[in-house]
């Protein structure tokens, strides 16, 4: 062969090498861009957001209801304290009410909020003096209790007075009672009108599922009672029986979930939550605490809803199976005897490496639609910062298709600390329009962080805190009504 050969050979396969290359990078690119139009969700129909604490504080652990009675009374509680934004033309403006928080006690937080059958805004809350040891609220509590404060007329002004539900003095061994969810039977069933709240008795050695029922609107409750089947153990960052929820069907049965270690468990009452049948394990989950980049605390507890004209139950948690936190939900259509395969909320690939949680569910009662809210990570390839999504099935609960419901990204942590999000957010549904309410950490002003003065800091010292480390509570609204 020829040098002149040789080279031509040369330069035709440098050519081809050259053209392969070409190639790949065309094709990487074009992967890229089409992983980036994945990342990106269309947002929810007739989306808008209204920040109803415009200056950061402390502000978590949200919950949202909205009026059947009156569909233009909506109602987001949130801590600490206990406060309460109402809005009365369907969330398009909203209010701060006052004299919500407890006059009792220093501290009042854990909310969750309903409309009883009445029409009627019921605020729930935890409330004490000061924390036991962390995780194991039950070590050197002090004296605590679970308080409601109605509302006549749909949130815009409350009772002067709350209303015990249990409490106890500071003396040696006293429980502690943590995370009331307050659940109302609005049905037509022979129950309807009853109020019921579920938490979690933490003591020295165990934890347990209590309840309580009213009957007279929340004037009064009853004696509280034991619903799970044997304790759990004793802290909260796993294997602590936690995360009490409820939905009441049309004929007046509660049903009911809670967390205990790596399951989902169920039971539920005919009666009124006179009694319950024998608590059973039905979805095998991780943990539901579980470590989040730039989240100091997270969870995954479980929460059930039904859609009332199929008798169709949904659950939704959060758990780590795929590597990543992913949302999940399973449909039981034979009233919780049996339940679908798990499937999986979030529309992005499994195994991608980005943390969905935080979730929370409703189901509409008019359309049957099921909606869930959770933090989303799918738009960072860093898995530090979250936009706020929203999942809707229209078919019961077999798919889901994702929507953004914020555009921002925003992260939890700022200059090496992380803020406190909170447990849970809240969603609400009816007639198409959906109502989400959630916690969200804003960009800290320029210019160092001051110090944090440990124990009980001044105010002055506090409210400098929280310009950078604080946090503050949106309300969601999308419209899925004005879409078809």
């Amino acid at each position: 062969m020829t040098t002149q050969s040789s080279l031509l050979l040369r330069r035709e396969g440098n050519g081809r090498a050259v053209l392969w290359v070409g190639l790949l990078v065309l094709l990487g690119l074009l992967l890229l861009a089409s992983r980036g139009r994945a990342q990106t969700l269309e947002p929810a129909p007739g989306a808008a957001v209204t920040t109803v604490t415009p200056d950061p504080g402390f502000f978590t652990e949200p919950s949202i209801a909205v009026n059947p009675r009156d569909p233009q009374q909506v109602v987001a509680a949130y801590q600490d304290n206990a406060h309460i934004a109402y809005s009365l033309d369907a969330g398009r403006h909203w209010q701060l009410a006052t004299g919500t928080a407890s006059t009792r006690y220093r501290v009042s937080g854990d909310v969750s909020v309903v409309y009883d059958a009445r029409g009627h805004a019921i605020l729930c809350y935890m409330a004490f003096d000061k924390l036991g040891t962390f995780g194991y609220w039950g070590h050197n509590s002090s004296r605590n209790g679970l308080y409601v404060r109605r509302s006549l007329d749909g949130g815009k002004t409350w009772e002067k007075d709350d209303i015990s539900v249990i409490h106890h003095p500071t003396e040696p061994g006293v429980p502690w009672e943590d995370k009331p969810y307050i659940v109302a039977d609005d049905s037509h069933g022979p129950s309807a009108g009853n109020l019921y709240i579920g938490w979690t008795r933490w003591t020295l050695t165990g934890s347990l599922i209590m309840f309580t029922r009213s009957t007279d609107g929340g004037a009064t409750w009853s004696q509280p009672i034991e619903i799970d089947d044997g304790p759990g153990l004793p802290r909260d960052d796993n294997g602590g029986l936690e995360g009490f929820d409820g939905a009441v069907g049309p004929r007046s049965t509660l049903y009911v979930v809670w967390n205990n270690g790596t399951h989902v468990v169920f039971t539920d009452s005919h009666d009124g939550g006179r009694s319950f049948a024998r608590p059973r394990e039905i979805i095998s989950t991780g943990p539901p605490a579980f470590g989040v980049e730039a989240v100091p605390r997270a969870n995954g507890f479980a929460q059930i809803g039904i859609d009332p004209r199929s008798g169709r139950l949904f659950v939704t948690w959060s758990d780590y199976r795929y590597g990543e936190v992913d949302v999940f939900c399973s449909t039981s259509a034979n009233r919780g005897r049996t339940w679908s395969p798990a499937v999986k909320v979030n529309a992005d690939p499994a195994h991608d490496g980005t943390d969905h949680f935080f979730q929370w569910l409703a189901v509409d009662p008019s359309t049957g639609d099921a909606y869930v809210l959770f933090y989303d990570r799918r738009g960072d390839p860093t898995n530090r910062s979250q936009i706020v999504a929203l999942a809707r099935s229209t078919d019961g609960g077999r798919s889901f298709q994702n929507y953004a419901w914020t555009e921002t990204p925003f992260t939890d942590q700022m200059a090496g600390r992380s803020a406190f999000m909170g447990d849970y957010t809240g969603i609400a549904a009816l007639d198409g329009r959906v109502y989400g309410v959630w916690t969200v950490k804003p960009a800290p002003p320029p210019g160092p962080m001051p110090p944090f003065a440990p124990g009980r800091p001044s105010a002055a010292n506090r409210a400098e805190f929280e310009k950078y480390a604080g946090t503050q509570i949106q309300v969601g609204v999308a419209d899925f009504a004005a879409k078809k």
